[in-house]
């Protein structure tokens, strides 16, 4: 009896070295593209805003309308006259709608946003309304500054 234990022992040992064995593992190359992958997803798209002499860096939401914006910049740098509004916000017309995914939003300086689809809405002062995300300043150092009083160019371009 205790040989046919042993036997059954050895036996299923040896199952286990065979399913190791055809278990294939992931290569190395497989491992560095999984890895590559995963980098693409978690990197940030970003665009660059000039305002006269002074570029910025903001970062790009990831939703339809900022998608379509980042595709439209792709095709070359967009400039917009934008004015003050409301002493917090300056805004002017894109020339084209883009996809809108609006919800309530109390925002904040640095916030570029899109209204009625067609505007777009750089913050420099906090308001709470119905927007769509399209981006957010990374450094606002001299942002304030440098939308100025009155009206302003904007230029967004691709990074």
């Amino acid at each position: 009896m205790a040989g046919v234990l042993i036997f059954s022992f050895l036996l299923s040992g040896c199952n286990e070295e065979e399913k190791e064995k055809t278990e294939s593992p992931k290569t190395e190359s497989q491992q560095t593209e999984i890895r590559e992958e995963d980098t693409e997803e978690s990197e940030e798209t970003v665009m660059k805003v000039q305002i006269k002499d002074q570029f910025f860096t903001a970062e790009l939401e990831k939703n339809p309308g900022a998608e379509a914006f980042a595709e439209l910049l792709k095709e070359g740098p967009v400039t917009i006259q934008m004015n003050d509004y409301a002493g917090f916000e300056k805004v002017g017309s894109l020339g084209k709608s883009l996809p809108t995914q609006n919800r309530q939003t109390t925002t904040q300086p640095g916030d570029i946003v899109l209204y009625n689809g067609d505007q777009i809405v750089v913050f420099y002062g906090s308001n709470s309304w119905s927007y769509t995300r399209l981006a957010r300043i990374q450094d606002l150092t001299g942002w304030e500054k440098a939308l100025g009083n009155g009206s302003v160019e904007v230029t967004f371009s691709a990074e």
